[in-house]
Formats: C-alpha cells, structure tokens, sequence
C-alpha cells in the first residue's frame, strides 16, 4: 500500500469553514468528540466508523455492520452516528483537522470536494482495493467519476439515492393510466404530466400530486434541479468567477413548477411530511421524493409503483447523491487497522443487496446485475436511474446538507408560494452565489 503523508496537520481557515459556514462552539463540540471515541479509548483491533444514517436506514446499515463483525474476527467496527447535516460535516471536520478521526466515515459523494482538497481525507489505494476484489469497472461510470477528485479516489460510493416518482397502482389503474406491465404508462411532455395529474386528481377527489417543500431546501433543490438537467443544460461554479448557467431554462424550470403547485395537481404550501402522509393515504396518484421512503410506503401498505421522475423537456435526468466510504486523514496511521478498514468496505460494498431494500441503488454493479436484485420490486424499475444521476454542481460549499440548498430555499419558496415572481427569485438566487463565488476560496 502506498506511504500515507503522516505529517501533524495544522488547523486552516479551509477546515474551520468546511461545511459552509464558520465553526462555532468549539469548546462544547470538542468535548462532544471526546466523547464519541479518542484514539486512547479504542481497542487494538477496532475500527471507528462514524455516520449519519438513522430511522429506517440506521437499523439496516447496523444490521450490515454486525454482518461483517461476525464474519471477520481479526477487526470488529465499531460505529457512531451523529446527527445529519452541518452538525455531522462540521465535527468530522474537526476531528480529522485535530488528529482524532474515526478510521472510517460515510460522506455524501456531493460534499467531497469540500474536504478532499483541504487534507482531511486520504486517498483509496486501488490496488489493495483490488485484493479486497473492488475494482473501478465494478463502478457505473457516473458514481466512479464522482469518487474522484484532482486524479485521486476519494469516496467510494456504497449506492446512489435519486429523486425518483412513486404512483399508486390502484389510483393510476382506475383513471387508465397503467400499462400491460402493470407499470405507469410512459409521459413524456410538460403538457402531458399535466394532463396526467388533473386525471389522476380527479380519481382520488384531492390531489394528483404530492410534492412538500416548504422549509425545506434540498426538496426544492432536487425537483428544481432534475428539470433543469433535463434540458441538457450545465451548471458550473468556478471560484472567483459568476456562476455559468442557463438563466432562461431555469426560469422556465421555477414556472413549471409553479404551475403545478395550484391546490388541484398539488398543495400550493405543503411540507415533506405532509406530501408523504397524503400519498400515503391515498389523497394523491403521485409523489416526487427520494428513494429512501420506500419503507415508508410499504409499511403504509399503500399500492406503489416507482420510476425516475418523467423526461419531460428532452434529456433524461435525476438529481442523486451517494453515501460514500471516506478515510479521514490519519496523523499516525496504523496499516493494519487501514487494511481492516479496506476489507469492512469490500465487504459492505458485496452485501449491498441488503442496503438495497432500503430503496437505495447499490453503486456496486455486481449487486445491480444479480438476480436477486432483479427481483426486488419496485427497485428494479428505477435501476436505470444511476445511468442519469446529476450530482450538484461542484464547489466548495455545495452538496447535500450543505448551505447551497438553503440558498436556493431564501429565493426561491417565494415563487413556489406564488408571492415573487421567477425571474425575480432567480437573479437574488445567482446574486447570492456568485457573492460567494467571489470570495477567496478558503485554504
């Protein structure tokens, strides 16, 4: 395995600000670290792993965890979940910029770059990772790109969780709409999609559509986003220079869906809660949401189907993101508990078809293409969707949990409600980035 720099790192205004926003409290969230595990409390043989997955998701990842601890006995992982969002992002900061890291972490494949350059991370040696028996063509092409930065791999991605559509078969078969497969029938026009849902509204007497995004950043982000793929058009943040978009497609994005928000196709002001107990209860024939609340529907008992939401201006696309394995940078890097970590993450990587029932997408294509994955219904119908993810544009300060989507919140739920027009959201939206884009990258 190649040499990993083992240099004391000194704390920059880069690691301080990672995450999007300067570090407060440092006092209360060092002793929070303390607690979470120092080096001098660790077992010879254990490996710290630390991440953000609870509900539904915590239980399955504990259940692949305890897995690996049996099977292996030279190792046992040892994990810690902290809360999701910039308190996670901002405390493996400061764990890896302190000299106190877990040995392995999960990291959204979006928010990467942000670390990666700053030194927090090491990068994965492809060789070891080949003994273990992963190998970059054991990657779809999107999710391995997105594991690498400046020619390095720094993430490896264990799926890739999309913004897909759920339809309920019963309401969809009453108003026509279901195919000989059982499977919504395809749609592929802006016109159409309304035509569907005003059917579809008409059938369950409240709603065609569920779709929540009040408060919340990331839902509207991810809709608003998907659309603009669609169009084929770029997104690019280069720092110190304004932000390369196409401004006409996203104010046709924002109308559209403006459009659809009108209390018939969809509540004008509803939440992400209140969409996913609608559908759930049949008020509505779709839900725009990601792939992570298909437990939910299932336990709901509601009959669903799923796929990527519909190419509806040409190019087909969704927004993702990954859960990631990372390696936090090692001030005194211990060789056998990294090559313990190597073999925890080969192994979590093959049994992803438990992670699968979850709804996520296994980045590890042996898993997509077994017959076992083949049968899990409805995930195999939205499979394809890892061939079109669109993670966000990069930058330093965008990703999931990230202040970028909370950006695009402050300018653009206005619209959404119908109080501010798109243009006018739009142009405070760019005016709000390119601000950040102008300021010295920190390093």
């Amino acid at each position: 395995m190649k040499q990993v720099d083992s240099r004391p790192m000194q704390m920059t205004r880069r690691q301080l600000l990672l995450g999007g926003g300067v570090l407060a409290g440092s006092l209360t969230l060092g002793a929070s670290l303390t607690g979470c595990g120092g080096a001098a409390q660790a077992a010879a043989n254990d490996i710290r792993f630390w991440h953000l997955l609870s509900g539904g998701d915590g239980i399955k990842m504990m259940a692949m965890i305890d897995k690996v601890n049996t099977d292996h006995a030279d190792f046992r992982v040892k994990p810690t979940v902290l809360a999701w969002g910039a308190p996670y992002y901002t405390k493996l900061a400061m764990a890896s910029a302190g000299g106190r890291p877990p040995e392995v972490a999960v990291m959204h494949a979006a928010r990467v770059p942000g670390y990666a350059p700053g030194g927090l991370l090491d990068a994965w040696d492809l060789d070891l990772l080949a003994e273990f028996g992963v190998r970059p063509e054991d990657f779809g092409p999107r999710i391995w790109e997105k594991s690498q930065f400046n020619g390095k791999v720094f993430s490896l991605a264990l799926d890739s969780h999309p913004f897909v559509m759920l339809y309920n078969t019963e309401v969809a078969d009453k108003a026509g709409l279901l195919g000989k497969d059982g499977r919504l029938a395809e749609i592929s026009s802006p016109s159409q999609f309304l035509e569907v849902s005003r059917e579809l509204q008409r059938i369950t007497g409240k709603h065609g559509l569920s779709y929540g995004y009040l408060g919340d950043g990331a839902q509207m982000w991810r809709l608003f986003y998907t659309l603009y793929r669609q169009h084929g058009a770029d997104f690019v943040l280069e720092p110190g220079k304004p932000a390369q978009v196409e401004r006409d497609v996203a104010i046709d994005c924002l109308e559209f869906i403006t459009s659809l928000l009108d209390n018939t196709i969809s509540t004008k002001s509803g939440d992400g809660g209140t969409a996913i107990a609608e559908f759930a209860g049949s008020g509505s024939g779709l839900l725009f949401t990601g792939v992570w609340e298909l437990p939910t529907m299932k336990t709901a008992g509601v009959p669903f189907g799923a796929s990527t939401i519909p190419t509806l201006f040409g190019t087909p696309a969704a927004f993702a993101d990954s859960h990631s394995f990372v390696l936090p940078h090692q001030a005194r890097l211990d060789e056998a508990k990294r090559r313990g970590v190597y073999q925890f993450v080969a192994s979590m990587l093959k049994g992803s078809l438990s992670w699968a029932e979850a709804g996520h997408i296994p980045a590890y294509q042996p898993v997509v293409k077994s017959k076992e994955y083949a049968a899990l219904k409805p995930q195999a119908d939205y499979a394809q969707a890892a061939d079109i993810i669109n993670y966000d544009p990069v930058a330093w300060f965008t990703g999931s949990g990230s202040d970028f989507q909370g950006y695009f919140a402050e300018n653009v739920q206005n619209v959404f409600l119908g109080r501010d027009k798109a243009a006018d959201g739009w142009d405070a939206f760019m005016k709000r980035i390119n601000t950040v884009l102008a300021m010295p990258n920190p390093v």
